[in-house]
């Protein structure tokens, strides 16, 4: 880091430190892991390196997981387990393995979620659980591993059957990035856009002059399913389910690879971690029904002009010829 920004994090640790809020004191501890310094550089980067503007959000994150008590959300299982199977077969996030720099790669079935199965809570329950695991579980483990923090992730975005009846997800879709923007900043290395059909090319033409230079530049649509250009980076055995075909088909939940599956590793071991930590606190059997309400933030005006810019692109778009069909890289590159 550079000096200017070594004086930055200096200034917003001396404001955090004196905050007298002991709840407020005690999930920071949550949210730094040990490693604060790299943690307040996340949200002076969310904020443009602004101290102040940096602090008055880091401070109203803690208080969203205070409020709404975040640090016991991983021993609050989704049960029963046929409703926890339900979230999984329509949101569809897995975790395939690790780059070869020790950051885990997420994988995200964009085109093919649903989310028809559960009711809007579950799935950011499920979400935030996910988030939370990845920051108190896996990234420490890796630090302690390589020696080093690693404090952030990558992410694979499958385009596989992307069509205008995402129009009825935008509005889920916006909640669960909209609370990973205030509340979990920068902790995306990288995003790499895969599958992409010709409605994908068409919406990020529009909506990319909207971003953040900060956000656009880690966007990096691949050719594809992006096979060689992620090994590069990882090992065929890190590689998603849809990319390892070398074509589409995220549809397809059957093989043990496919990370979306609830009988894969990732989910299993997520929801043992979680049902284990429930257990611990005295109970055999979670309660059958209830899921855990999270507080959820007002998009900002930026994120609601994106989101009317990609409703009228779907619609111009839902009679064009080559909807479905992948789009080259290069011709979804400014």
């Amino acid at each position: 880091m550079g000096m200017v920004c070594e004086e930055a994090i200096d200034k917003i640790q001396e404001l955090i430190d004196q905050v007298e809020e002991e709840p407020l004191k005690k999930t920071f501890e949550r949210v730094h892991q040990g490693y604060l310094r790299e943690n307040l550089s996340r949200f002076l980067k969310a904020r443009d390196w602004n101290v102040n503007q940096a602090h008055k959000m880091l401070v109203e994150c803690l208080r969203w997981r205070v409020d709404n008590e975040i640090d016991s959300i991983l021993s609050k299982p989704i049960v029963p387990s046929e409703l926890y199977r339900d979230v999984r077969d329509s949101q569809l996030i897995g975790m395939s393995g690790y780059t070869r720099e020790g950051l885990p790669v997420f994988a995200i079935g964009v085109g093919l979620s649903t989310f028809d199965k559960a009711s809007v809570h579950y799935y950011v329950q499920s979400h935030i659980q996910i988030n939370e695991y990845r920051d108190r579980v896996l990234l420490p483990s890796m630090s302690k591993k390589n020696g080093r923090p690693i404090t952030t992730c990558v992410k694979v975005l499958d385009m596989t059957g992307l069509k205008l009846s995402a129009l009825s997800q935008i509005k889920l879709v916006t909640i669960i990035s909209t609370i990973d923007d205030l509340n979990y900043p920068e902790k995306t290395n990288t995003y790499y856009v895969v599958n992409a059909p010709y409605i994908f090319s068409a919406c990020w033409k529009v909506v990319k002059p909207l971003l953040h230079e900060r956000t656009t530049k880690k966007v990096h649509v691949l050719s594809g399913s992006g096979k060689d250009e992620l090994l590069k980076i990882m090992d065929y055995t890190s590689l998603p389910h849809f990319c390892r075909r070398g074509s589409s088909g995220s549809s397809h939940h059957t093989q043990s690879a496919d990370c979306f599956s609830v009988d894969h590793p990732f989910h299993q071991q997520l929801y043992n971690y979680v049902k284990h930590h429930y257990e611990t606190q005295g109970q055999a059997e979670p309660a059958k029904q209830g899921s855990f309400h999270v507080g959820f933030p007002e998009p900002g005006a930026e994120r609601v002009q994106i989101v009317k810019t990609i409703e009228s692109e779907l619609h111009k778009s839902e009679h064009c010829n080559g909807l479905g069909n992948p789009v080259d890289a290069r011709k979804a590159s400014p």
